[in-house]
């Protein structure tokens, strides 16, 4: 065994996945609903092969080899096999009929999510649910190393090392800080006017002026590209192709423009990863809650910005055709701040947005860790909106239909939202001390925030763990008061409340 076979093992392994991300893409994107047998079919096959290589023999050799002699690896070599090691570990007792069959009821869950949604209807979801559900607690023991429980299992797959304990503490303080500042808004602000939000900005429009925002910020257009689905996401099938996609509602410009804007920090994050580390599982995000806190930089750090508004407003209003020529810019800016308590998550206010994660944390440790019966979850799911956010949604689109992840099995994904939040916050004050960000979010240069960025986080890619990254770039490990604290800045400011 050699660095250089090693290497080329990987390669392979690697075309496989930017295939295999390639036909997710499509899934979601444009493949004709009938085609959903046949594609699981394909899913399936492509998924054997790669789970194959990724546990043959030539890794197994790879990792016995290289664990005595880690001398003759380069340092993308060592970055690689510190990974593949680690999936190795976590993969190679899992049966491959039992991954096997697992891919395939995920494309097949996919078709019966949109079924459901379309009819609003959770009983046309649940045998799919229930089947997904089922096969990831018949892996969780082939996984499970020392972690106290399953769902930790299912944590330690998008965020390594984090545990429900954690999880639970940070969780509490976070739910507590933003409940007290919703109390506040309600006894002492003053609610912004919404009414301008719902105007009418057609799709064209939208497009035009997100696309020329997203560009600025840092997006590489000839690195990428826009679709339309049902439920927006960003795909790194290689360095040099990194898609977005998004929904729209042209009585809605916020949804599209602010989820273009989310997933444009994803694509940022991919397209900056080191080039030396393509081919290799090193050239991907550190974890998902670091690529959600680059997603979630974008949207609620930048978007959220009051300069970036300012300097952005006037070519908002030149793509909207005079739709907005009568407002003023303090009366767009509020409006855009102003939280109410909803139903949809991707459309929550970037107050409100973390209780919706906290929602479904607490569901998906009920179904892992305490047993819940599957079709107890929209009941479940509706009483705790009614109790952390005091709405109770009126159909399965609006309550349990609406994510797609559980669709897809990404049990333990969620978390990753709320994370990537707290991440955002605190990088965003450690940049503070090098970069004056509202001077650059007002100037025609957004580049040193990208740059900086690229320098603390993208670079690495999967070379470091997020907890390292995190004390590298900041000084401190994760600390939830500092997206406590800006939460409290920025609404008190649009509600008019002197603290």
């Amino acid at each position: 065994m050699n660095e250089q076979t090693f290497l080329k093992e990987l390669k392979e392994i690697d075309l496989l996945r930017q295939a295999m991300g390639i036909l997710e893409w499509d899934n979601q994107t444009g493949m004709p609903e009938a085609a959903s047998e046949y594609r699981s079919e394909v899913d399936s096959y492509l998924y054997g092969l790669y789970f194959e290589k990724k546990i043959g023999a030539p890794i197994k050799e790879a990792i016995e080899y290289f664990g005595t002699h880690p001398e003759e690896l380069s340092e993308v070599g060592q970055a690689a096999y510190t990974l593949v090691k680690e999936e190795y570990e976590l993969q190679k007792d899992v049966p491959q009929s039992l991954a096997i069959e697992a891919s395939a009821a995920t494309s097949r869950a996919h078709t019966a999510w949109l079924k459901a949604r379309k009819e609003k209807d959770f009983g046309l979801f649940k045998e799919a649910l229930s089947e997904n559900i089922r096969l990831t607690k018949e892996m969780i023991p082939y996984m499970k190393k020392n972690e106290l429980t399953d769902y930790d299992v299912l944590l330690n797959q998008y965020e390594p090392n984090m545990t429900v304990e954690i999880l639970d503490n940070v969780f509490s303080q976070v739910r507590d800080g933003i409940m007290d500042i919703r109390r506040q808004l309600a006894e002492k602000g003053t609610a912004p006017a919404t009414t301008i939000l719902s105007r009418k900005m057609t799709e064209a429009q939208q497009r035009t002026f997100i696309s020329k925002v997203i560009t600025d910020l840092g997006y590489d257009f000839n690195r990428g590209r826009l679709d339309n689905t049902v439920h927006p996401f960003a795909t790194g099938i290689n360095h040099n192709d990194v898609r977005l996609t998004t929904r729209w509602n042209e009585h809605d410009f916020s949804m599209g423009l602010f989820g273009v804007i989310h997933e444009a920090g994803h694509g940022m994050y991919e397209q900056n990863i080191d080039e030396k580390y393509q081919g290799t599982p090193v050239h991907e995000g550190a974890s998902m809650g670091i690529h959600e806190s680059q997603s979630l930089f974008n949207e609620i750090i930048i978007g959220s910005n009051r300069a970036f508004w300012q300097k952005q407003f006037p070519f908002f209003q030149a793509c909207a055709e005079g739709t907005f020529d009568d407002v003023s810019f303090d009366e767009f800016y509020d409006s855009l701040k102003h939280s109410q308590a909803s139903l949809i998550r991707i459309e929550a206010d970037s107050l409100t947005y973390v209780l919706h994660i906290i929602i479904r944390y607490e569901i998906e440790k009920m179904i892992f860790n305490d047993q819940v019966a599957v079709e107890d979850l929209p009941q479940i799911w509706n009483d705790k909106y009614e109790e952390y956010l005091g709405v109770r949604p009126e159909n399965d689109l609006e309550g349990i239909l609406q994510d797609v992840h559980w669709s897809g099995a990404s049990f333990g994904y969620f978390p990753s939202y709320a994370l990537g939040y707290m991440y955002a916050a605190q990088l965003l004050q450690a940049m503070q001390k090098d970069v004056a960000v509202d001077d650059v979010l007002a100037s025609d240069d957004y580049s040193p925030i990208r740059l900086w960025l690229t320098e603390h986080i993208h670079q690495f890619g999967a070379s470091k763990k997020p907890n390292e990254l995190i004390l590298d770039a900041t000084g401190e490990l994760l600390n939830p008061q500092y997206l406590l604290d800006y939460l409290r800045k920025i609404y008190f400011a649009v509600y008019k409340i002197n603290d």
